[in-house]
């Protein structure tokens, strides 16, 4: 089977983004929800189009194929840890105890790519959005939407930015105002 035009422009966009949880389980859905509101702000030339949303209920090794000729893979969860409104941060490729399970963990995806590939993984980060209400059946929660305003908000400069160095000064920035309000 031939990749369709469609196929073969979303696998050359330079940034994967890549949305996942359960929307049937409340806040949990703020991955898929994330990609879906990101769109919409692509379609109305709020963000530049330059990324491919990818979105699952959870991770998976195939996901590793994802990442190929892409510059900077984006991965987006709600986070029971995360201090509201999200956290930013840098991942490294990293065998952890996810890694032969059904469903594996952002750091395992980027160490299969380094294995099937022989090369380092693209720089890769988590936006990990906070969300408190995972009960099945339930909408995404009042707080949780407010953080996905704030996360949604946050993903537009990092994509009118879109390359690792101002992705690394931002990170540097998040981290700094995250001490100096814990301090």
């Amino acid at each position: 089977m031939n990749p369709s035009a469609t196929d073969f422009e979303a696998n050359n966009k330079p940034v994967a983004i890549l949305g996942y949880g359960n929307p049937s389980r409340g806040d949990d859905a703020l991955g898929p929800e994330f990609l879906r509101l990101l769109e919409l702000e692509r379609q109305k030339g709020g963000v530049p189009g330059l990324f491919t949303g990818i979105t699952d209920f959870q991770l998976q090794i195939e996901h590793a194929l994802d990442l190929v000729n892409r510059e900077l893979i984006l991965f987006v969860d709600a986070s029971t840890n995360a201090s509201a409104p999200f956290e930013f941060s840098r991942l490294k490729a990293s065998r952890d105890e996810s890694y032969s399970s059904h469903a594996i963990s952002p750091a395992a995806v980027l160490a299969v790519f380094e294995q099937i590939h022989n090369t380092p993984a693209p720089a890769a980060y988590l936006l990990a959005i906070r969300g408190d209400e995972f009960k099945l059946g339930s909408p995404i929660g009042t707080a949780a939407e407010a953080n996905l305003k704030n996360a949604i908000a946050f993903s537009k400069k990092l994509l009118q930015q879109a390359n690792h160095d101002s992705w690394e000064r931002i990170l540097s920035r998040q981290q700094q105002t995250s001490q100096e309000t814990a301090g």
